[in-house]
């Protein structure tokens, strides 16, 4: 298996995001690496090379692109570490992000070619109780349509990846393409509600329009017009 994180000055929340992930595939008793795409970073993410053992890789690139740094990461596995092939499983989270000890397991019993799953805001610091309430309800209910797609929390076949071209280059919402292309090649894309993720509430995101932003605009509305939703201290 191959886990790619693409990383923007996320010294920070690094360690806990890999640590998560080698958990996961210790509970998916499956070979795993773990590459690191350090994109555009300014602060001390690259000091942490090293630090996670030969199985968790670093790489650097100057894309200020989430779906180039995604691509970047994908594109490093297949061409320079052993063991990977058509019939590796891929997946993909954020530095932000800590996945559950079962995200790998679960991804890895599924029949289908590419899985999705939910994220969670793990603790509310950054926003007002009114806003996490709402956004919430409306996440659980959008749940049972199946109607999210995160770039935090998928995963999918190589040889599917690769036919239908791979992450595209976009500042913004290339997961939703790449699940576009997946569902218009004929491949099998499975939504499980019990595959979970943790991520921040962070009101500066790394990707325009992304997470960060959509929470940023449910804050706003609480907030009602004219009004400034403010960060909470």
């Amino acid at each position: 298996m191959v886990v790619v994180v693409p990383a923007h000055n996320e010294f920070a929340a690094l360690s806990r995001s890999v640590g998560a992930i080698r958990t996961a595939a210790i509970a998916a008793a499956m070979p795993t690496a773990v590459v690191v795409v350090l994109d555009a970073c300014d602060d001390e993410s690259g000091d942490l090379a090293g630090h996670f053992g030969p199985d968790v890789h670093f790489v650097a690139v100057d894309e200020r692109n989430v779906g180039a740094a995604r691509a970047a990461g994908f594109r490093y596995a297949a061409s320079e570490l052993d063991g990977v092939g058509a019939r590796t499983w891929y997946a993909t989270t954020d530095a932000d992000t800590a996945v559950g000890h079962d995200w790998l397991a679960r991804q890895l019993g599924s029949s289908a070619d590419m899985v999705l799953g939910l994220v969670r805001v793990g603790q509310w610091r950054n926003h007002s109780k009114e806003a996490a309430e709402l956004y919430e309800a409306r996440y659980r209910a959008e749940a049972s349509r199946h109607e999210h797609i995160h770039g935090a929390n998928m995963g999918f076949r190589s040889e599917a990846y690769w036919r239908v071209g791979g992450f595209a280059a976009l500042a913004s919402g290339e997961d939703v393409d790449l699940v576009e292309r997946f569902q218009a090649g004929g491949f099998r894309v499975h939504w499980d509600d019990q595959l979970w993720v943790t991520t921040s509430d962070r009101r500066r995101g790394r990707a325009p329009g992304g997470f960060a932003d959509h929470l940023a605009e449910v804050s706003q509305e609480v907030a009602g017009p004219g009004d400034r939703a403010d960060e909470v201290s």
